[in-house]
């Protein structure tokens, strides 16, 4: 596979032919990656796959008009072909008085900062099939699990560069480890199935693989037997499981893209107080070895650490250069990019800072609510705040957890939810967006 200083040159090669052949400015981005993965089940193997993939997407501009083309070619005939094609396509193109590059004097500059992000260290096959079965024999040994979907490790190493024709050139690589045990407890109608799995940057972070498994038995045979509950309004505690979701539709609706297709709940409501003062949603996009840090957005701008929610308000709008031309706010570093097209919007390692309760002391004075540690559906309207999610978890009765619940639904609107939340102390940073135990008063349940 390509390194990043072989990424970067193949960038700058179509760059300068994109120029050479009329573009006004050009941009182009390198996605490489080679990936390895090992699936057992019930302790024989069941899957080894191994893949690599290089493609390079070009992005040209006439004027105002642009146009995005993509290609796993990267022979120099197929350079001048492609940028031909790219500039055909923009001068059909409708002008678009937003699109452009990102200012030249905002770009990243400077040294690179060592984010950790390549664990030096590749796995064999042979290991990655030692740890796989190792997550699985754990997570058969729970009592009651009576069936296995399968334990699985992988590996992978990616590489990403992105130049423009305004003097941006930089790249970087990053590695992935990844463990996960999934399997099923009981017999006939009673069956449930549940999961464990995490990712790393480096092996050296990721918990055991018996750790895995364990915990994914666990979990499935905590979930045997489930029943519905009453309807009504009762506390609704999300695990963090899920609760990062509820960040996720703020990260969503705070996108300038959204905000500028008026398709954001939050629309006017920047300077409100949305949440509790004592909440803070913090970004930290050079987080060593995290799974989303970056030196650069996906237009070439630094990317650094902020308060994305504080004293209740939010900090702004997450903009690339075309969103933040149209709502004319300021460039906030937040472009991503994919293998072609423009620019969309991304943010970095989020996490909610935990409270100051335990989970314990969180739940003590529900006489009765439930916690949710899964959701399924798609009932979040953007525009409106609406949201109806079905749901399996636990029933809270006098403080306690009383036992499973499944085939519920869930229903609020996130502005209400968000000024209601109320987080625990059990933060833990092991995924891309992290929440500690979140609480939120006051929520509609339907059960059976």
């Amino acid at each position: 596979m390509i390194d990043a200083d072989t990424a970067i040159a193949r960038c700058a090669d179509l760059v300068e032919t994109a120029r050479r052949l009329g573009a006004d400015a050009a941009d182009a981005v390198t996605r490489a990656e080679a990936s390895e993965s090992v699936s057992i089940r019930l302790g024989k193997l069941e899957d080894v796959e191994r893949s690599e993939s290089e493609s390079i997407g070009l992005r040209v501009m006439i004027g105002q008009r642009s146009a995005s083309i993509q290609t796993s070619d990267f022979s120099r005939g197929s350079f001048e072909e492609l940028a031909e094609r790219a500039l055909a396509m923009a001068r059909l193109a409708p002008a678009d008085p937003y699109s452009g590059l990102a200012p030249q004097d905002r770009l990243f500059a400077g040294e690179m900062p060592d984010l950790g992000l390549r664990d030096p260290h590749e796995p064999s096959p042979e290991a990655l099939r030692e740890a796989a079965l190792e997550a699985e024999d754990a997570a058969r040994a729970i009592a009651g699990v009576t069936n296995s979907n399968g334990g699985s490790a992988g590996f992978s190493h990616s590489v990403a560069a992105l130049v423009t024709s305004h003097g941006f050139a930089r790249g970087y690589e990053a590695t992935g480890h990844s463990l996960s045990a999934g399997v099923v407890a009981g017999e006939g109608s009673r069956m449930q199935t549940d999961y464990d799995y995490r990712a790393a940057r480096h092996r050296a972070d990721l918990p055991a693989p018996a750790e895995i498994g364990a915990e994914a038995g666990r979990r499935t045979v905590a979930k045997l037997d489930p029943v519905s509950m009453p309807s009504g309004k009762v506390p609704v505690v999300f695990d963090p499981r899920v609760g990062g979701g509820l960040v996720g539709h703020l990260l969503g609706a705070m996108s300038g893209p959204s905000v500028a297709r008026k398709s954001s709940f939050l629309l006017g409501k920047q300077e409100d107080e949305l949440f509790d003062p004592a909440i803070r949603i913090i970004e930290d996009p050079h987080r060593p070895r995290g799974l989303r840090s970056r030196p650069f957005d996906g237009e070439g701008l630094p990317t650094t650490q902020r308060a994305l929610v504080e004293n209740g308000r939010i900090f702004g709008w997450l903009t690339n250069s075309a969103s933040a031309r149209q709502l004319g706010a300021p460039l906030s570093g937040h472009a991503s990019r994919g293998g072609g097209g423009s620019p969309g919007v991304s943010a970095s390692n989020i996490h909610l800072e935990p409270g100051t309760l335990s989970r314990d002391e969180l739940i003590a004075d529900i006489a009765d609510g439930v916690l949710i540690t899964s959701v399924f559906g798609q009932g979040v309207n953007m525009v409106t705040g609406d949201y109806s999610r079905g749901a399996n978890g636990f029933r809270i009765v006098d403080g306690r957890i009383a036992g499973p619940v499944a085939e519920i639904t869930i229903a609020g609107n996130l502005l209400a939810m968000f000024r209601a939340l109320v987080p625990a102390d059990d933060l833990e940073m092991i995924h891309s967006v992290n929440v500690p135990t979140l609480r939120v008063d006051g929520m509609t349940v339907a059960g059976g």
